[in-house]
This record gives structure tokens, sequence and C-alpha cells, in this order.
């Protein structure tokens, strides 16, 4: 066994302990963001919730509408705190898509919809495109857009569901494609294609 002075050692332990500090801040700031983009995911996650219940009478409930791109999901979220959605009476729920429309069009110019945006990038090519190469174009063509990887997939999945893209299944990757319009006269399948 080596002895070893004090000062050698003590040395040795104020090297360990900075590294291990800046490992902990250096997780501490991957968990931040992580939490950050959690929040912008739970908060999206409620707005469709309430969308679906608003819309549970109607005839045709599947159809709900594209969330609006001109106001970020943090912002709503702040807007209506969770314990006063539910308190308050039947008639002063949330303006319908409708009136909101309207507002939209008299104040400021609205933005296109997320999944116009990735249709028309998917428009420009024949060939099958992945979900995360969509939104890195995305982020290149529309630097004010800013979409989680999720919220991608999800708009891509509504636009398969709607029968405007084609997803296809190919070596464990999901990969979409344009339907072009005589595809859809015809009455092809917008499912899974192998």
């Amino acid at each position: 066994m080596t002895t070893e002075s004090p000062a050698t050692l003590r040395a040795r332990y104020v090297e360990q302990a900075a590294s291990d500090l800046e490992e902990n801040r250096r997780l501490q700031q991957e968990l931040t963001e992580r939490i950050a983009v959690l929040k912008q995911e739970e908060a999206l996650l409620s707005d469709i919730l309430n969308l679906a219940e608003q819309y549970k009478g109607f005839a045709d409930a599947p159809r709900l509408p594209e969330q609006a791109q001109d106001e970020p999901v943090v912002a709503k979220a702040k807007r209506t705190p969770p314990r006063a959605a539910s308190r308050r009476p039947a008639t002063a729920k949330a303006p319908s898509a409708r009136s909101t429309a309207k507002k939209g069009a008299k104040g400021k110019t609205r933005q296109p919809l997320l999944g116009d945006l990735l249709a028309d990038l998917l428009a420009h090519y024949d060939e099958p495109r992945l979900a995360k190469d969509l939104r890195d174009e995305l982020l290149v063509k529309h630097p004010d857009r800013n979409p989680t990887p999720q919220v991608v997939r999800n708009t891509l999945e509504s636009l398969v569901a709607k029968g405007r893209i084609r997803r296809q299944k190919k070596e464990g990757s999901v990969m979409y494609t344009l339907v072009k319009p005589d595809d859809r006269e015809e009455g092809a399948p917008a499912g899974d294609a192998g």
C-alpha cells in the first residue's frame, strides 16, 4: 500500500469533485431541456383532449380540426389553468373553431398549418421520406417553425388517417409519401404498404 501525502489526496479529491459537479450540471441541463419539451407535449395533449370533449356530440367526432399554428402551445396552457377549466359552466367553454378562425382572419395573417407544410415538402419527392428528414427540411425552410419530432410524427399520422399521405414500413423505419390526387380517386388504401 502506497502512502500519499494529504496534499496529493486532497488535490485528487478536489479534481474528482469538480469533475462530478461538471457532469451533474450537464445532466441537469439535459433534464431541464427534456422537461421543457415534455411540458409542451403535455399542453398539446391537453388541448387535444379538450377539443375531443368539445366535439364528442357531433356526428363526425373523429375528424377534429388541426391545431392553430399561430399561437404557441405553452402560452395556451398558461392561459387556462387545468382546475379552472373544470369549474366553469358549460356556456363559458373555449370559443369554437369557427369563431377562432374569424378572429385570426381579422387580426394577423395566419401561418399555414403544419400538415400543409409537411404535405408540400412531400410533394417534392417521389420516394418515401422519414419523419426526421421532413422535420429537418421543415426547420431549414421554415425557421420560424420548430415542432418537436413527436408533433411532426403525429401530424404525419393524422395526414395518413385523412388519406392525404401514405405510410410505408421499410426495414423497421416508417416512411411517408404523398398520395397523388389521381391515386385518391382510384380509392388507393392509405394504410401500411409493407
